[in-house]
């Protein structure tokens, strides 16, 4: 391994000095520069595994030179070593302070000086390693958490079809409704991981109805009272199927099940929250799930015209629907049409 040295010192006979003991060593190539500020400018776009440094230099002596160069970004764990007198020891102490790795006193003993060269180059190859170790442990790490998580996003998509199965919905409204909240769930501000969360939850929002018999749900035409108080039901039993799961997506999708039918008024179900009460994913899905809905064919009702639906949620905004959601839907109609059109029902 070849390693690389800059040499900062405004005397013309230590560079060679220095740089003949680098040859010396075998394994060494070097950079001088008898002009600190030029020599600052190299250190901070070339990359070096020392630096060696003298403290009294005109322009900008050996403390300036490493504060300036542990300020960049990249720079801070480059071994540094000052060149001082004897009688500067002070100096020493404040360039710990700043940066420095090691020292060295006029006047420089050669075997002191390779050997000490020799020692962190070493340490810093060290470090190197240890830091590539700790990056590809890392990127090992990150690569099979993802692969963890599209298993559970493929867990969650297969598990909301299950309802599908039962219910005239498709997978379709599914992934549209999901999106329609994420949509929603940027536009509000939420983080990126959140709004990941929420892509992944919301379709489970609607699970429940497995536990929901088919003459009720499949029932071509209005409820009675009675009818919907079991349909109602639905949000709870989804509720009971996602709760007190380690996985954060199926905590949220149990939160969204049980509260996707709250009102903002506090006119919905199951328990009747109001206002900023209800949680925030249940907030936004209700509006992208309703939209949908009402975009969609059941066996009750047609699929209402994108005008009509378009006109439906914004007049309900401050009952049904949380009226920053609201606006924040409709905010970004260009993203929601292309959502609509890429994942449209099939023929």
């Amino acid at each position: 391994m070849t390693y690389k040295v800059l040499i900062v010192d405004d005397a013309e006979i230590n560079l060679i000095l220095f740089e003949a003991l680098l040859k010396r060593m075998g394994n060494c190539e070097s950079r001088c520069f008898t002009n600190a500020v030029a020599g600052l400018a190299c250190a901070k776009t070339d990359d070096f595994d020392l630096i060696i440094v003298d403290y009294m230099m005109p322009d900008l002596n050996g403390m300036e030179f490493i504060t300036a160069l542990r300020l960049t970004p990249g720079r801070q764990n480059i071994p540094v070593l000052m060149i001082t007198a004897n009688d500067q020891k002070q100096v020493r102490y404040q360039a710990l302070e700043v940066g420095a790795t090691d020292f060295l006193t006029k006047p420089v003993d050669k075997i002191e000086f390779m050997a000490r060269v020799k020692n962190m180059l070493d340490l810093g190859a060290s470090r190197k390693v240890l830091e590539n170790r700790a990056a590809w442990l890392a990127e090992e790490v990150q690569k099979a958490t993802a692969a963890i998580r599209e298993r559970e996003r493929e867990t969650v998509i297969r598990l909301s079809k299950a309802a599908e199965y039962r219910d005239p919905e498709t997978g379709a409204h599914i992934l549209r409704m999901a999106h329609y909240s994420e949509l929603i769930g940027r536009g509000l501000g939420l983080s990126d991981a959140d709004c990941e969360l929420l892509l992944e939850a919301a379709p489970m929002h609607d699970i429940g109805k497995v536990g929901i018999v088919d003459s009720i749900l499949l029932k071509p035409g209005r409820l009675t009272p009675e009818e919907f108080e079991v349909m109602k039901q639905h949000a709870v039993i989804g509720h009971e199927i996602l709760k007190g799961s380690a996985s954060r997506v199926l905590q949220a999708g149990a939160d969204i099940a049980l509260g996707h039918h709250e009102k903002f008024d506090g006119s919905g179900y199951p328990a009747g929250l109001k206002g900023e009460a209800i949680p925030i994913f249940s907030r936004i899905v209700a509006v992208a799930d309703v939209f949908d809905a009402l975009m969609s064919n059941r066996p009750y009702k047609e699929a209402w015209s994108l005008e009509r639906a378009r006109a439906h949620i914004q007049a309900q905004a401050g009952s049904h629907f949380d009226p920053a959601c609201v606006v924040m839907f409709f905010k970004h109609w260009d993203r929601v049409l292309e959502i609509q059109q890429r994942f449209k029902d099939p023929d």
